[in-house]
C-alpha cells in the first residue's frame, strides 16, 4: 500500500525537474529562439567530439565547423580543420529568467562559430533553443487550461452535488452535452470565430481560455459524485445543525474531500491540453510565429520536402514524450493511491 505514494513522489520529482529545465530555458538554451542565420538553413545536429580527426584526445568537448557542400545550400559536411570548443557558463543573448530577472549567462555556448546540438530550422534558428522556449508556452498553456477546467468543474460539480434538485439537473445536462460534443471539432469552430491576426500573448490567452472552458464537464461529474457522498456525512450534518452557511460547509468540509479527484484529473488533463495546444498551433490556429511552441515547431512537417529530408525536425515531438508519460504515470499512481485509501478505510 505504501508503494503508491512513493511512486507518485518519484514521478512528481521527475516532472518538477524536467519542468525546471524548460522554465529556465533562457539559461539552458545557447541562443535566442528567434535569432536567425540565413546562411545555415536546415543544418543537421552537430556531433560533440572529444577525439579529433587525427586521433588526439581533448579534455574540452568540441564540434567541427559545418560548411555547405559545394553546389548545395542545405547539405553540410564537417570541416575537420576548424574545431569549435564548447564552453560552459558563457555570456550570450540577453534573456529574463522566470520572465523577471535579466541575465546573459548561458549554460553552454561557444566563442566564435555556432553550435546547434539539434540542428536548425529553415531560417537557421537553433532547434534546441526553440524546443526549450516552445516548451514554456506549450506547458504553460496546458497548466493554465487545466486550471481553468478544474476551477469551473469544481465549482459546478460541488454546487451540483451539494444543492441537488434543479441545480443538479441543469448542471449535469450541460455536462452531458459537453461530453457528447466532438471537442476537437468544436475547438476548431470556436477558434475559427476568433481573430487570427493577433499578438502572440493574446493568441496564447485565447487558446488557453478556449481549451480550458471546453473541458470542465468530466471534472464536474467526478466532483459531483464526491460532493453527493460528502454532504451526507455526520460532520457535515453537524456543521449545518450548528448554523454554518452553505458556503462555509462547501469550503471547509465538502470540497476538501475532492482533493484526490482534482489532483488525478489535473494529471490527466494537463497532457491532454498540451496536445490540444500543439494541435491548434500545428494547424496554424494557435500561437503564431515567430514565438515558438511545440505545435508550430512541428508545422514545418506539413511540407513533404521537410518531412522526407530533415529527420531532426521531428525532435520537438520526441521532446513531448517524457512529459506525457510522466503525467499519465502520475495519474495512474494517484488513482492507485486513492483506491488503496478506500480499501484501508
Amino acid at each position: 500500500m505504501k508503494t503508491a505514494p512513493r511512486k507518485a513522489t518519484a514521478l512528481l520529482t521527475f516532472l518538477i525537474l524536467i519542468h525546471a529545465v524548460v522554465l529556465a530555458a533562457g539559461f539552458a538554451a545557447p541562443y535566442d529562439p528567434v535569432q536567425q542565420d540565413r546562411d545555415r538553413p536546415y543544418a543537421p545536429p552537430a556531433a560533440v567530439h572529444f577525439v579529433d580527426a587525427a586521433g588526439e584526445f581533448h579534455v574540452r568537448p568540441f564540434v567541427y565547423q559545418q560548411r555547405a557542400r559545394e553546389g548545395s545550400f542545405d547539405q553540410y559536411e564537417d570541416d575537420h580543420a576548424i574545431r569549435i570548443p564548447l564552453k560552459f557558463f558563457v555570456k550570450g543573448a540577453p534573456y529574463r529568467l522566470l520572465g523577471v530577472i535579466p541575465l546573459t549567462l548561458h549554460l553552454f555556448g561557444t566563442e566564435g562559430g555556432s553550435v546547434n546540438l539539434l540542428g536548425t530550422d529553415g531560417y537557421g534558428r537553433d532547434l534546441f533553443s526553440r524546443i526549450l522556449y516552445g516548451g514554456q508556452i506549450s506547458l504553460l498553456a496546458g497548466l493554465l487550461a487545466a486550471s481553468v477546467s478544474l476551477l469551473i468543474g469544481t465549482f459546478v460539480g460541488g454546487a451540483s452535488g451539494y444543492f441537488g434538485g434543479w441545480t443538479d439537473s441543469i448542471a449535469m445536462r450541460l455536462a452531458e452535452l459537453c461530453l457528447a460534443l466532438p471537442w476537437l471539432y468544436l475547438l476548431f469552430g470556436v477558434r475559427a470565430f476568433l481573430p487570427l491576426l493577433v499578438s502572440p500573448l493574446k493568441a496564447f490567452l485565447i487558446v488557453v481560455f478556449v481549451i480550458g472552458a471546453l473541458g470542465w464537464a468530466r471534472p464536474a461529474r467526478l466532483v459531483r459524485g464526491v460532493a453527493l457522498s460528502a454532504k451526507e456525512r455526520d460532520f457535515v450534518r453537524a456543521a449545518r445543525g450548528f448554523g454554518a452557511s452553505h458556503f462555509y460547509v462547501l469550503r471547509r468540509h465538502v470540497l476538501p474531500q475532492t482533493r484526490s479527484v482534482i489532483l488525478t484529473q489535473a494529471a490527466i488533463l494537463i497532457p491532454q491540453y498540451i496536445l490540444a495546444e500543439v494541435t491548434l498551433s500545428f494547424l496554424g490556429l494557435g500561437i503564431p510565429e515567430p514565438a515558438p511552441s511545440w505545435g508550430n515547431l512541428l508545422s514545418s512537417l506539413q511540407q513533404y520536402s521537410v518531412l522526407s529530408s530533415y529527420w531532426w525536425m521531428y525532435l520537438p515531438a520526441v521532446a513531448m514524450v517524457p512529459f506525457f508519460f510522466g503525467y499519465l504515470a502520475l495519474s495512474s499512481s494517484l488513482q492507485d493511491g486513492a483506491r488503496a485509501n478506500k480499501i484501508e478505510l
